[in-house]
This record gives C-alpha cells, structure tokens and sequence, in this order.
C-alpha cells in the first residue's frame, strides 16, 4: 500500500519577543496547572468539554511526567515502532479539533487531540499513519494511509499519556476556471480531519520514524529546528518536554532550542501563544524566529524564506552545528532546495566544501531532514 505524507505548509514580532525576553524568569513547574488560550479567539480561554481536550501550560501541582521514561531516559534502544498496521489499525477518538490560524492566514490549519487510551504510545519526533473512510473514486479502492507528524509530547497535551495531538492544514484546489474551490480535489485525510468533531472514532497506525527522534544523553546538546507551516508539528513535542513539563528530559537541560518557522503572514504563525510563553519562562534556553514570506523582506529586499531568516544567523548556526548542534528539517519538500542553496553558499565563503561539511553532519546524527 502506497504510504503518502500529507501536511500542507509554506514560510518579527521581534518587539513582542523581546518584552517577553524582559520578563523576570518564572519560577518552574510550582503553580497550579494552566490553560492554553483557545486558538481560534486568543482572547477568549478554552473551554474544555473533556480534561483530556485541555492544553495544559504547566504539570499539576506535585506532578511529575516521568512515567513513560525508558531507563535511561535517553536509550532509544526499544522505542515504540509500527505497533499498529493498515490491516489492523488502533481506532481512537478525537476529543477536540480547534482551527489555530487567525483570519486572514493563507488556508485553514487545525489542532486535532485523540483519545489513545495509552494504548498508542509513542515519542517525540514520531508520526501516526491516518486510514481516512471511503474509497478511492479513480480505482476503487480503500484510501491510503497519510502520515501525520506528532504534534504533542508523549504525554499528550493533558499530561496524561493517553492522548496525542495532530496539526494540519486542510488541503483545498482553487480552480480558476469555476471561480471557486473544487471539491473534487480537495485532500480526503486533512478534510476528513478538519471537519472532526469530538467523538469521532479515527483509524490509526504508527508511531513510525526514527529520523527526527530527539537526542537526550547530552543535556548541553543544542537543537536547532527549521520548519514550514505545520512542519512545526514535531517540534512542539521536542519543547513541550524540554521546557513545559516536568521531564527528567527537561529537569536537566542545560542546551539552546532554537525554533525557526515560517508562513506566510501573522495570522498564520502556529502556536506562537505557547512559544512566548517558553521564551519568557527560558530566555537562555530558547529562541524563536519568525519568516513572514508577505510581511517581511530579506537582505536583498526580496520576501523572507525560511532559508533567508536561517541564513542572518549563519556564523552562529555554523558554529553551533561545529560543537555538536542537531539541527532539523520538516516541512514541505519544496523548502530544501532554498536551504540546501543557502547552506552552499555559506560554505562557499567559509571556505568549506559543502558536500564534506554535510556528509560530517550527517554522520555524527546531527543532521535530521523529515519533508514531504
């Protein structure tokens, strides 16, 4: 069976991050659990209809998540792989779906939590296949499964290590000649998954992937993460469980996590409430960039990519990269090419040979590429 990837992406408020940079650093993990604003209405707080629909800021009082922890922590020895098959897929049940993307964002992108019953663990950096129902109309038969990239902790959203949450942008086709959207090439998964309500039950298989798995041995280690629209996915798990909860991850880290995301306006930045939140929280352990393709211009006074936005930072990142930095690649495919000419040409001025310079990285671990 053909196994596509669907998760629909494209590429500051740099005065708001350094107010928040301002902020005294917050005591950690000793308040009472809060609330995520809901997406949709930033100035409205979620409702939850269920607990397991809340997006928990901080751990309960006296919590610590620590319970789906190998031994080591960091051995990745026996993580959770395949546990689930397309001839015999978990069915789990969507507890929320709440589009995340404000008005006059270029498309429709939503945060979609199941209900596992922790009967579907995984890790951070992993994905989940999805069996949309119906068939195929061109051959008739049953739709493929869509690899989704994990967007939440191990431990779920609610902390629980029951549920997991995906992010993704509803794939639409403008036909010109109509003049209006055709239905008939609209993406079946992210449709089916944008239009979920609560309850709903959803045929699942994974967690698969290894590539994007976080290294944990060496808590100084700098991660640094590059992603288009909802190739942001595995990244909110990555932070989520260095900074939001009490992890033994998290309690001994000591590294940068460095989060560069591009889309195409303000409206269509992803969880941005939650990234303020951790930069405030941990000024010296994360940074976040942002590249407005419609609202920012680059160095030679074009529209700001992602790689443009990567590449002001380009000594830093090299030498970062030199001392063991990780640094990852989600999103679209189409956003490799823009970075892999960036990167060359920075090697070209450094006077390094670009191929040798990868093919290093790539041998250490260090270089983590998940496009679709």
């Amino acid at each position: 069976m053909t196994m596509m990837r669907v998760s629909i992406t494209i590429a500051v408020l740099q005065s708001h991050a350094l107010a928040l940079s301002l902020y005294p650093t917050a005591a950690r993990r000793t308040s009472s659990p809060r609330i995520s604003m809901d997406y949709s209405n930033p100035t409205i707080g979620l409702r939850a209809s269920s607990p397991a629909s809340a997006i928990l800021t901080e751990p309960p009082l006296g919590t610590k998540q620590n319970f789906l922890e190998a031994s080591p922590f960091w051995d990745q020895s026996n993580i959770p792989l395949n546990t689930y098959k397309n001839k015999a897929p978990f069915t789990a049940k969507v507890v929320s779906c709440k589009r995340i993307v404000g008005p006059e964002a270029t498309g429709e992108t939503c945060h979609i939590i199941f209900d596992h019953r922790g009967k579907m663990p995984y890790w951070e950096g992993q994905s989940y296949g999805v069996l949309p129902p119906g068939v195929n109309q061109k051959n008739g038969k049953p739709h493929t499964v869509r690899l989704y990239s994990i967007a939440s902790s191990r431990y779920g959203d609610d902390m629980t290590g029951q549920t997991a949450s995906l992010c993704v942008r509803r794939a639409t086709y403008w036909d010109p000649d109509m003049g209006r959207e055709d239905p008939a090439k609209k993406g079946v998964c992210s449709n089916y998954l944008c239009d979920a309500s609560p309850g709903l039950e959803v045929k699942m298989t994974g967690p698969s992937g290894k590539v994007m798995l976080l290294p944990e041995e060496d808590p100084k280690t700098d991660y640094i993460m590059v992603a288009t629209g909802t190739g942001i996915a595995p990244y909110r798990g990555f932070i989520r469980r260095l900074f939001v909860e009490s992890t033994p991850a998290g309690d001994v880290y000591k590294g940068l996590a460095w989060l560069f995301l591009g889309v195409a306006n303000s409206d269509a930045l992803l969880y941005d409430d939650e990234w303020q939140q951790v930069l405030a929280n941990y000024p010296d352990n994360f940074r976040v960039d942002y590249a407005l393709s419609r609202e920012q211009t680059n160095s030679k006074g074009g529209k700001m990519y992602i790689q443009d936005k990567v590449e002001e930072y380009a000594d830093e990142i090299f030498d970062r990269l030199e001392k063991g930095a990780h640094m990852y690649f989600c999103g679209l495919k189409g956003m490799m090419p823009g970075i892999q000419d960036m990167l060359r040409s920075v090697c070209a001025k450094k006077g390094l040979d670009y191929d040798e310079f990868i093919g290093k990285l790539k041998k250490a671990g260090q270089w983590h590429v998940e496009v679709y």
